[in-house]
């Protein structure tokens, strides 16, 4: 079913020249599993992913997980995506194309590379660069929730926002 709307809010390439960027936010909605259990599902969408604000304002808003479809050709998101998920402590689903597109006078390649990660920073399944792939992997959204580093501090509770300018 339909959960809300979700406009790409930052724009990569000639799409700044074609489009207007989503002013939506980072929505987070309620949803349920198969086994009928709620979780909280954050989006952000394909270069969305190179700025941290996006993952970190999604994890504020209660994001268990951060699905992120993608049409990617930069190289760094199979590698950053582990890091956006430890450091804001949400399983992130990255879903990206392989192949390439062209208009007539340039072409895109995709990198492929889908990824699963935990709220440790691990891959849980991950793709090929070329070959298209259905990945997954069983998680438990709720295991996101406890973001206690250790006894004395906590993720999303000891932000300094009065610092980062």
């Amino acid at each position: 079913g339909w959960l809300g709307t979700y406009r790409k809010t930052h724009l990569f390439y000639e799409e700044n020249a074609h489009f207007a960027p989503g002013e939506t936010g980072f929505p987070v909605w309620t949803v349920q599993d198969r086994r009928g259990q709620s979780y909280r599902l954050g989006v952000m969408v394909c270069f969305d992913w190179f700025f941290p604000e996006a993952a970190r304002t999604l994890a504020l808003g209660g994001a268990d997980v951060i699905a992120h479809p993608s049409n990617l050709v930069l190289p760094h998101c199979p590698r950053a995506m582990p890091v956006r998920a430890l450091e804001n402590h949400v399983f992130t689903t990255t879903a990206n194309r392989v192949g390439t597109e062209s208009n007539g006078k340039e072409s895109l390649t995709f990198i492929g590379q889908s990824v699963i990660c935990s709220p440790g920073g691990e891959v849980l399944a991950g793709a090929t660069e070329t070959e298209e792939a259905v990945i997954t992997a069983e998680i438990l959204p709720h295991e996101s929730r406890d973001r206690a580093v250790n006894r004395y501090n906590d993720l999303l509770g000891d932000r300094r926002p009065e610092h980062y300018g």
